[in-house]
């Protein structure tokens, strides 16, 4: 089969494309034949920095759609030839991938192969940031960075649905400004936000931040709560030093600070996971979000993929297209 794997840490130019041997399911997971493959900022820095990577060579790639290939021991409520979306632990860049079966969803009626490829991570992520960890209660307001992203798209979404009384968002540039307004965002701040959060909110502040930058635009996001304030960190893209935060920082004004990681949920706590994915997937169902895919590479163009996810000035979803 044809896959993408890197042998070396690096840039985009460390993919290659290769043939490797047809993985088969162990117990209890499937294979998939694999229609659309999801690209994520952490395939980015899986191959720049090992992220979560166990050795070399490694296949790339965290999130397929397509057709159920083969069932492992064990497996049972899927088939052979199910259309189905699923979250892997690496080896997406490929004509097959293996997957769990607690994280292999079957396509919701009217969801389509393409469409299912943006929902295992970037989906249940925002759902869990402005649901189940950032408790987003109606009338509040909520500061999402990188809201021109594939979380920050879905997350405006879900914010406004939730009933927030306002939703702000953090771009890099002022291109992603118009993509995030059509997006269920308020006011739109590019880089510096602070200050203007202060303003936009008459100097209070906001209820809860979402920040998956950490380093600094993590302690920039705490200074913008308002009192009782919470902030979810989801992840590290600034490759900053790892922070800490404590009674300094949370007790003037009772604010707290949570986490989420999809990837490290699926593995101590799949059961919560496929009910936090089952829920998300509902929102596509109900019309109430939808992930632009707004570029698609061929898979032998994995590095292409990357260098324009690396240049920051892409929005929505990026998608490999393998058998599709």
């Amino acid at each position: 089969m044809r896959a993408v794997e890197f042998q070396e840490y690096g840039g985009p130019e460390v993919l290659r494309a290769v043939t490797a041997e047809v993985p088969e399911p162990g117990p209890g997971q499937v294979s998939i034949d694999v229609a659309y493959t999801g690209v994520n900022f952490a395939d980015l820095k899986a191959r720049a920095e090992g992220y979560r990577v166990p050795r070399l060579p490694y296949v790339p790639g965290l999130e397929v759609s397509g057709r159920i290939r083969a069932l492992g021991a064990g497996v049972t409520g899927l088939a052979v030839g199910q259309e189905v979306a699923a979250l892997t632990e690496g080896g997406a860049y490929a004509e097959v991938a293996v997957a769990g079966t607690t994280t292999v969803f079957p396509l919701p009626a009217g969801v389509d192969l393409r469409t299912a490829a943006t929902l295992p991570t970037v989906l249940p992520t925002a759902y869990a940031l402005i649901h189940t960890v950032g408790r987003l209660q109606p009338g509040e307001t909520v500061l999402v960075q990188g809201a021109a992203g594939g979380v920050g798209t879905v997350a405006g979404r879900l914010a406004r649905a939730a009933g927030a009384g306002a939703v702000y968002g953090v771009v890099s540039s002022a291109a992603k400004v118009a993509h995030a307004k059509e997006h269920g965002y308020d006011e739109v701040f590019v880089g510096a936000f602070q200050d203007p959060v202060r303003q936009a909110t008459g100097g209070r502040g906001v209820d809860l931040v979402l920040d998956p930058v950490g380093g600094e635009t993590l302690r920039a996001g705490l200074a913008s709560l308002a009192p009782f304030g919470r902030l979810v960190s989801f992840g590290n893209a600034g490759s900053a030093e790892p922070w800490t935060v404590g009674q300094p920082e949370l007790y003037p004004l009772g604010i707290s600070v949570s986490g989420f990681s999809i990837l490290t949920l699926a593995r101590t706590a799949p059961a919560e996971l496929r009910r936090l994915s089952e829920q998300a997937f509902a929102k596509v169902v109900d019309g109430t979000v939808s992930l632009p895919v707004t570029a698609e590479f061929p898979l032998a163009d994995a590095a292409g993929a990357h260098r324009l996810m690396g240049t920051r000035t892409s929005t929505g979803k990026l998608l490999l297209r393998v058998h599709a």
